[in-house]
């Protein structure tokens, strides 16, 4: 039996849940419901091998005859068509040569510009001129390769207007063109493709070593963390056991110390009461003596009166202040202060900043104290900008604050935390700019009181094309082009002191490392010819908006 009569026409299988169209073919219910589901944007339904159209759409009619046979036909063996089935599909490429119903291409041939299935294209693969044809995979779209204007293979490439031509139109309306052959255009973009691949290939390659180094840094960083929380347990466990029996050792001295003084106070306490019996007695035997109204027989007893035993004196009695057991009890808070202050200092510095944006976040409003500013120096723009006057002296009063050596100046506010400012400056010819932090206490006069000469304060010098970082009268030269704005960046707690070039990328000119013992103010030193601005703390607006940019480490 043809079982091929059973298929649906549409999906080539075994019909399931046979239905009948009012033009009598059978499809299974599913597949004639997508057929027409897909033609209701046209909004007319046909059938699909006789091609009859039904408007409105019609309701197929289950098959009962056919679907019963079918039931009958799968106990006797009737199986799906195989999935290699010789015949097309809707999504095949049907066989330009084949007649009535046609079977898959195999391939499609460019020069013949058609698709033939396995019994077809034998002649190309047999006769030596039809072997010289650019044999392809089956395609839909040969047609997209005639020329519309002269129905002829667009066998050339125009690179001038990036289009595939045939030969005619590369010499009519492309003959000025740069104009090659589809064959040569192909080649020349296989090889660009080629090249392509190479990159990225080869980046993928970089790309996953980065991402193996990457993750040995991950199991690095998980094994050292998981190390040092083991350590640090076991580190902090000795620790608490040592207190524990250190606290044990206090107690048990201190309640000795305790049993030995009242002790003490006990004995001394009862000498003193029975010291006190036995005054009361001799007072009573003097009392009934003095009562006696015989004067012979009074002064008869008198001399018969014991004497008194020596009394204990109150300057004998050391009353002890309770001083020894405060002292233990401050000596332990002591203890426990310089306990909790290393016990701080285990733990992990917050991260840095990298971008401009998180520098932002820590922006902090700088203005200049006209009471530290030397007479040379003109303040203006609200006492954030300073300018070095060359001529004339500004009529500042005398101030104990005031620079009076060198044309520095020094920040209204202290600077504690994490603080970030920028330093916008202006320089001409050899003329430069020192920016600075300092103690509050450093000298206002003399060579100790210029800013770097000291070891109360650090400075970066800008000037002309070179920076130099200056720290106790030690100059280090730093390396990097100037920048017409230096950021600063302070970590009080973390004893870190940052200089950055600002521009499209914060670069890091040189980064300092101490214990800073008290606040921080800021300070330039502005040479002849020069101009320093701090520059506004930004709004929170203006940090949101502001660009991330990364930060290159460069400096020291």
């Amino acid at each position: 039996m043809d079982t091929h009569r059973f298929c649906c026409s549409i999906c080539l299988n075994p019909l399931k849940d046979p239905v009948t169209t009012v033009c009598g073919h059978s499809y299974c219910k599913s597949c004639i419901n997508t057929h027409w589901d897909n033609g209701e944007e046209r909004g007319s339904y046909s059938c699909p091998q006789c091609r009859q159209t039904f408007t409105p759409r019609p309701v197929p009619v289950k098959n009962t005859m056919l679907a019963d046979l079918l039931e009958e036909l799968k106990k006797t063996g009737l199986q799906a068509a195989p999935a290699d089935h010789c015949y097309a599909g809707p999504e095949h490429v049907a066989c330009d040569v084949c007649t009535g119903r046609k079977r898959k291409s195999l391939k499609s041939c460019l020069n013949c510009l058609a698709s033939y299935c396995e019994k077809h294209i034998q002649p190309h693969l047999q006769s030596p001129p039809l072997k010289r044809h650019k044999l392809v995979e089956p395609s839909e779209k040969l047609q997209e390769n005639i020329c519309s204007r002269h129905d002829e293979v667009m066998q050339m490439f125009c690179r001038t207007d990036q289009q595939c031509v045939c030969y005619r139109c590369s010499v009519e309306e492309h003959k000025d063109h740069d104009t090659v052959s589809a064959s040569a255009e192909w080649t020349e973009r296989q090889r660009e493709l080629g090249l392509r691949r190479q990159t990225i290939q080869q980046r993928v390659q970089d790309t996953e070593k980065d991402v193996k180094l990457l993750h040995q840094e991950e199991e690095d960083v998980n094994g050292s963390a998981d190390k040092a929380v083991e350590d640090s347990e076991e580190i902090f466990t000795e620790l608490i056991c040592l207190l524990e029996k250190r606290s044990s050792d206090v107690k048990q001295q201190i309640r000795s110390q305790q049993e030995t003084e009242v002790s003490q106070v006990r004995e001394l306490q009862e000498r003193l009461e029975q010291e006190i019996t036995e005054l009361k007695r001799k007072d009573h035997e003097l009392k009934q003596l003095s009562d006696t109204e015989d004067q012979h027989q009074f002064i008869y007893n008198y001399p018969s009166l014991s004497p008194l035993s020596e009394s204990t004196h109150s300057s004998s009695i050391r009353i002890r202040p309770l001083r020894d057991f405060e002292d233990v009890t401050a000596a332990v808070s002591q203890t426990k202060t310089e306990i909790l202050q290393i016990v701080s200092q285990v733990l992990l510095p917050q991260p840095q900043p990298r971008t401009r944006a998180d520098f932002l976040e820590y922006s902090h409003k700088i203005t200049l104290d006209p009471n530290t500013a030397h007479k040379g120096l003109l303040l203006s723009e609200g006492n954030r900008k300073v300018k070095h006057m060359r001529e004339g002296r500004q009529s500042y009063s005398n101030h104990p604050d005031r620079f009076t050596d060198w044309d520095q100046v020094l920040s209204r506010e202290s600077l504690t935390g994490r603080c970030y400012w920028e330093v916008e400056m202006e320089v001409k010819g050899r003329a430069g700019v020192h920016v600075a932090v300092t103690y509050k206490n450093i000298s206002r006069a003399g060579v100790s009181s210029v800013f770097g000469n000291n070891d109360e304060s650090w400075s970066l010098y800008c000037g002309g094309t070179i920076h130099d970082f200056n720290y106790n009268s030690i100059k280090t030269p730093v390396s990097g082009r100037r920048s017409s704005r230096v950021g600063v960046y302070l970590d009080h707690s973390a004893g870190v002191l940052s200089f950055y070039r600002v521009s499209d990328t914060m670069t890091r000119l040189h980064r300092v490392r101490t214990n800073f013992t008290q606040p921080l103010y800021a300070g330039v030193r502005v040479y002849p010819r020069s101009t320093a601005e701090f520059c506004l703390h930004p709004t929170r607006k203006q940090r949101r908006s502001a660009a991330p940019r990364l930060v290159v480490y460069t400096g020291r």
